[in-house]
């Protein structure tokens, strides 16, 4: 078994992978603390808006204001499945489920990724690849076996359905990444991520504003959607793209996999959220199906 890795442009790549990987591991958590006060659609909607309002101004300074109003409509739909039905989908099942459970599942999106690739613009995988969604779609079983209960917790929401949400999830992004490949093709990077929270923030507007919670959500609320907006949508799609840059889009697509470590770190320390053996099985299982169905890891030569 041998790895594929791409050619690096300078060193000062893993400091960015590292760095992503931890802020997007930590937006489990500051979802978590934020759903629990404003309910799952509006802690999406809020995400996202602080999230446009962070990336509009730069998009504005950099004079790609013109770029983004002659693409708005196609790079406003990418946003609805890149962020808005993501981030609804794992605010409503972070009520239910643990936040290391919910990024270990999170890490399934290269592997819907392939799937969607497959059957949308034809990519037809490899017997390696084939063999790695095989195995990834089996971590994910058995993962979710002892959460296949759909019958309510103390939250008021099945774990099962928390399940099936972050599943969703991970096909919107999927979806989005494919449609992107297909019709946003050129686009700066920066008008993408500015003009898909814009798009999100517009599609969550009045269903967050109809579920809006009676009671003023707390300062800790306010600020773990703040820190979520600012820095592990905003900050993270700069470093994201500037990842692709330097190390190329093998390496920025598995960050995914090590974003896991990280929101089971933080659910530990901070939650203190368990994490069994069963758990970790699994993960490995995914992350092994995951990386052979997206090409990072190859059987054989």
């Amino acid at each position: 078994m041998t790895v594929a890795p791409p050619v690096l442009k300078n060193s000062t790549w893993l400091t960015d992978f590292v760095l992503l990987a931890a802020i997007w591991g930590s937006s489990f958590l500051f979802m978590r603390i934020g759903t629990v006060e404003f309910g799952p659609l509006p802690t999406a909607a809020v995400r996202v808006a602080i999230a446009a309002a962070f990336l509009l101004p730069l998009v504005l300074l950099r004079g790609l204001g013109p770029t983004l109003a002659k693409n708005w409509r196609r790079v406003f739909l990418a946003g609805l499945f890149n962020s808005g039905i993501p981030f609804a989908c794992f605010s409503f099942a972070l009520l239910s489920i643990t936040t290391g459970l919910s990024a270990i599942l999170n890490a399934t999106v290269p592997m819907f990724g392939a799937v969607v690739a497959w059957l949308w613009l034809k990519d037809r995988p490899n017997h390696s690849r084939v063999l790695g969604l095989v195995a990834g779609f089996a971590g994910v079983a058995m993962l979710a076996w002892d959460k296949a209960t759909f019958t309510p917790d103390a939250s008021g929401v099945a774990p099962g359905w928390a399940v099936l949400a972050c599943l969703l999830a991970c096909l919107c992004y999927a979806l989005s990444a494919s449609y992107t490949k297909r019709h946003l093709a050129g686009l700066p990077p920066l008008v993408t991520a500015a003009g898909s929270q814009i798009g999100a923030t517009l599609g969550l507007g009045l269903p967050a504003l109809w579920l809006w919670p009676d009671r003023m959500p707390g300062s800790s609320a306010w600020l773990a959607l703040l820190a979520v907006g600012v820095l592990c949508t905003g900050i993270a799609y700069i470093l994201y793209f500037r990842l692709i840059a330097t190390a190329g889009p093998a390496r920025a697509l598995a960050v995914t996999f090590v974003v896991p470590v990280f929101a089971v770190f933080y659910g530990m320390v901070f939650l203190g959220e368990a994490v069994t053996p069963w758990m970790l099985l699994c993960a490995a299982i995914i992350v092994c199906g995951t990386a052979l169905s997206t090409g990072l890891l190859k059987i054989g030569r």
